[in-house]
């Protein structure tokens, strides 16, 4: 699987709002639907999407589309929040539902949503209950966490170990470009120091936190 980044934008307007939510279908891909803000309705509308870590995409950028997205629609809209948010993606982009593993029979695992959550983990819910209970249900080959489908995916999976691979290299003899005595208070960064890059942080009140900022798992 791979980290898959989307971009969310809260719009207000005065213009009456629809009930449901809808995706586009052509590119970019685009989704709406409204929430419920003290006695009125907002509009999220999401979209911006990448691969998490791609250091070609400028962030205030992709919430700047969305804003003009939503402004084409409603000449009135006004930004109140904005975030993001990631999710889990399979290389065949249907999510892993069922046995963990053929050797542990007992333990489930549903992941891979591809930001379809809410219905996704319906499906898990109904896939691993039955599974518990031991009934056949007619969905479960389909999402079957154990598949070997998704490695015929040759060019997403090529795709993927080149993104791995590059950035692992790159983390590694990046150097800072960030000195000490500019970080600021309740601020941080990455330094140099005595050869060595150090996660540093500074509170409020100026007292220093440093870490080492690799994976303590795979040491990169």
């Amino acid at each position: 699987m791979y980290q898959d980044r989307s971009y969310v934008i809260a719009v207000q307007t005065n213009e009456k709002l629809f009930d449901g939510m809808y995706i586009s279908s052509e590119s970019p891909e685009i989704s709406f639907r409204t929430a419920k803000f003290g006695n009125k309705y907002l509009l999220l509308v999401v979209g911006s999407g990448h691969k998490t870590g791609d250091k070609a995409v400028n962030i205030e950028s992709a919430y700047v589309d969305l804003e003009n997205y939503a402004l084409n629609l409603y000449s009135d809209a006004k930004v109140l929040y904005k975030w993001s948010t990631e999710d889990c993606v399979t290389l065949d982009k249907v999510p892993y539902i069922g046995e963990f593993s053929n050797l542990m029979p007992n333990v489930f695992v549903a992941t891979g949503f591809k930001k379809w959550g809410m219905t996704s983990s319906h499906v898990a819910a109904q896939i691993i209950s039955d599974k518990i209970q031991g009934i056949k249900n007619e969905y479960e080959d389909i999402f079957s966490a154990t598949r070997l489908g998704p490695i015929k995916n040759k060019e997403e999976l090529g795709t993927n170990l080149g993104q791995v691979v590059k950035s692992l290299i790159l983390s590694r003899l990046t150097i800072p470009d960030e000195k000490f005595e500019d970080i600021q208070n309740d601020g941080g960064g990455i330094v140099l120091y005595n050869g060595e890059k150090v996660g540093i942080y500074k509170n409020e009140n100026g007292e220093i936190f440093a870490i080492k900022p690799y994976c303590a798992h795979l040491r990169v």
